[in-house]
């Protein structure tokens, strides 16, 4: 039984999907840090006995955010992530990466809200660092690209079902049964979500769904098409949920793709599609270097 737990999360796979995976989270940092989490850098602004620090915040000596820490933390990060992007130094570049974005969630999370879309964004930010260097070419296969992605797909898992978990510990049926998403309709809904106040059963049953879909998610791990086609139905669950209600969690659903297959996307046939000066460079040109 040990062997079989260890071979699973130590099954190789392939590097060039950490290449793949490195280039979307990195890049997507700044996103994050200037448009999807802007507000944190308004606690640069915020009385200091405001700040009550989240348990590990409590027991490192970090400090209390002022104006000064939150820009230069702000800039610091954005600087690393976007060089870390191009797979230079990724030990280095990545663990500065992983620093600086943990901090940046203590200061996000430290004043009386805590997200839990960010837990497998923080594990990916953690273990991606240890494959140390991949290339998106490479076809190279081991057990490092391997731990490192089954890290980050466990977080991803355990997101979910602990988020369902959550809602029996605090609301108990209540949040199933009760006007959850009628109230969520209420205050965030879009042109697509309103028409729903109508029918309050339907509501209702998605909460039930909604349930359901999140103690369901450990069949992400599943292989093959399963596994692929269940990654494909998390992500348009997610866009559904932004279209009518205006909630998504960017970070969480940006891990989704270490379920998939990226190594098997290629350069090469994205720039088939790509204009020239001629206009769209046919595909049969491009493979042939015309």
């Amino acid at each position: 039984m040990a062997a079989a737990v260890t071979a699973w999360w130590f099954d190789p796979l392939p590097r060039a999907r950490i290449a793949w995976l490195r280039a979307a989270l990195y890049l997507f940092v700044p996103v994050d840090v200037l448009v999807t989490t802007a507000w944190v850098a308004r606690h640069a602004d915020v009385p200091g006995e405001l700040y009550q620090p989240l348990y590990v915040g409590r027991l490192l000596p970090l400090p209390v955010p002022g104006s000064t820490f939150v820009q230069a933390l702000q800039v610091a990060l954005v600087v690393a992530a976007l060089m870390a992007a191009t797979g230079r130094l990724p030990r280095v570049l990545g663990t500065a990466v992983a620093v600086l974005y943990f901090e940046w969630m203590v200061v996000a999370m430290s004043y009386g809200k805590v997200d839990h879309d960010r837990f497998a964004f923080l594990v990916a930010l953690v273990v991606l660092p240890t494959v140390g260097t991949a290339r998106r070419h490479d076809p190279e296969a081991d057990d490092a690209a391997g731990w490192a992605l089954r890290c980050i797909q466990v977080a991803v898992v355990l997101t979910y079902f602990l988020a369902a978990f959550a809602k029996f510990r605090f609301g108990g049926l209540d949040w199933a049964n009760g006007a959850t998403l009628t109230r969520a309709v209420l205050r965030r809904g879009t042109f697509l979500g309103r028409p729903l106040l109508d029918a309050p059963w339907l509501l209702q049953a998605t909460q039930w769904g909604i349930i359901v879909v999140e103690l369901a998610s450990p069949l992400l791990l599943l292989r093959g098409r399963v596994g692929r086609g269940l990654v494909v139905f998390y992500l348009v669950f997610h866009l559904v949920t932004f279209a009518t209600i205006t909630i998504i969690f960017l970070p969480h659903v940006m891990c989704l793709l270490a379920f998939l297959p990226l190594e098997r996307l290629k350069l090469s046939r994205l720039a088939a599609y790509l204009p020239s000066r001629g206009g769209v460079r046919p595909v049969g040109a491009a493979a042939s270097g015309a």
